[in-house]
């Protein structure tokens, strides 16, 4: 029988028959499928060496003879060169259900074993939120042009920086898929990259260094500020700061590797100062953080600066007896600019060897890296406790007004 309309229209299930299939005369393995409960659908049926398959064609009420017909001489050639279309047909449907959202669970899944967990947190963010109007597409459907309207987007709603560091992220996600055979290609290649925020050199003058010092407070931000301003370390090994890695008998701060961002284990001398903040700092039961709230460490930092900066401002101007004036606000800087400015004045005027303020900072730069890095593992320690008793000597005498009781190593060397 030739299966065409009318044909099709006179089959039914013979007594006692829950499922038939019936074959075209003309086209070898093309048929109709009839189910009890009056469901029809068109098959192409085919063989790949011993093994027999079908594939669905489609329903007889959404797909006319003629279109079928056509359809199974396609998938039977299919067959012919070698392929097969009911394999095809399951890998389609499994890249389908591989959306953008699927892969991005399984890349934060492997992420988080192998980053820090700021550095996870904010690839999270970046690719959960910035990136959610790709979430239901397949990975493999996603183009080139899709991630350059999503950037235009994210560049609209939260700026070039955000936007720079999402497609950073969705490129490194990209870059993990193809290497585990996921998707075949990498769309965020070639679209072009939102402007880079310039590196900052905002060094701070001693009168500002007097400024935030006075106005920083003794809660938990003020803290920070002070022991990130001593130690020259940076502003999440402080807010993140646990009892467990102070060793007040040796007077230092230990921080382990999983907490540096060059992932080296660093020890930092404390100075009489720091050792007294941290002596203020009041222990909860069950903490072992030192500042923040609840589980986890410090947070709150925008809120917490624009305070500080609220209060730096209020004491300018109360010195200039002026009720409001822009001219009274400190030029912008950032927990960053602590670390920075220590390690200017550190060189510039407290004589201190640039090799020594590495270590001081916790850098893989200049002496330690590459080869001499390998071979040079020392750490410094006494010379760095030496380089932070000075800056805390230079601190203090900005903060107070009054001459340094350290002597820098300029002067001892002359």
């Amino acid at each position: 029988m030739k299966l065409t309309k009318a044909a099709v229209a006179c089959l039914t299930l013979p007594p006692a028959k829950t499922d038939l299939i019936i074959f075209d005369d003309e086209i070898s393995g093309f048929g109709l499928r009839l189910r009890a409960g009056g469901k029809r659908t068109w098959i192409a049926q085919y063989r790949i060496g011993t093994k027999q398959r079908r594939v669905t064609l489609g329903d007889v009420t959404k797909l006319d003879a003629d279109a079928a017909r056509k359809a199974a001489r396609d998938r039977l050639a299919q067959v012919t060169l070698g392929g097969d279309p009911q394999k095809a047909k399951h890998e389609a449907r499994a890249r389908a259900a591989m959306t953008l959202r699927t892969v991005v669970d399984h890349y934060l899944a492997q992420k988080v074993q192998t980053v820090r967990p700021r550095s996870y947190r904010e690839i999270q963010r970046y690719l959960t939120h910035h990136w959610r109007d790709l979430h239901g597409l397949p990975i493999h459907e996603i183009k080139r042009r899709d991630v350059a309207a999503g950037l235009t987007a994210i560049t609209t709603e939260s700026g070039t920086v955000a936007a720079a560091r999402a497609r950073v992220a969705l490129s490194g996600l990209f870059a993990w898929a193809v290497r585990e055979g996921i998707t075949e290609a990498n769309p965020v290649i070639g679209t072009n990259k939102p402007p880079e925020p310039k590196s900052r050199d905002r060094v701070l003058s001693d009168s500002e260094i007097a400024e935030i010092w006075k106005a920083s407070g003794d809660n938990d931000y003020g803290r920070i500020v002070r022991l990130a301003l001593l130690t020259g370390a940076r502003r999440d090994e402080i807010g993140g700061l646990r009892f467990s890695e102070i060793d007040l008998e040796r007077d230092i701060i230990a921080l382990p590797a999983e907490r540096t961002k060059n992932r080296r284990p660093h020890v930092l001398p404390l100075s009489p100062v720091a050792r007294a903040i941290l002596e203020s700092v009041p222990r909860r039961a069950g903490r072992d953080y030192l500042f923040g709230e609840g589980e986890g460490a410090f947070s709150g930092w925008s809120k917490a600066k624009a305070a500080l900066d609220a209060r730096i401002f209020e004491a300018r101007r109360k010195a200039a007896g002026k009720r409001t004036d822009k001219a009274n606000q400190m030029t912008p800087w950032r927990l960053h600019d602590l670390r920075r400015t220590c390690a200017t004045v550190m060189a510039d005027r407290l004589g201190v060897q640039p090799h020594i303020i590495e270590a001081t900072l916790n850098h893989a730069s200049g002496h330690k890296a590459g080869v001499a890095g390998i071979y040079n593992r020392s750490t410094y320690e006494r010379e760095v406790k030496a380089a932070l008793a000075l800056w805390a000597d230079h601190v203090r005498a900005v903060v107070e007004g009054s001459p340094r009781k350290v002597v820098s190593l300029h002067s001892k060397i002359a």
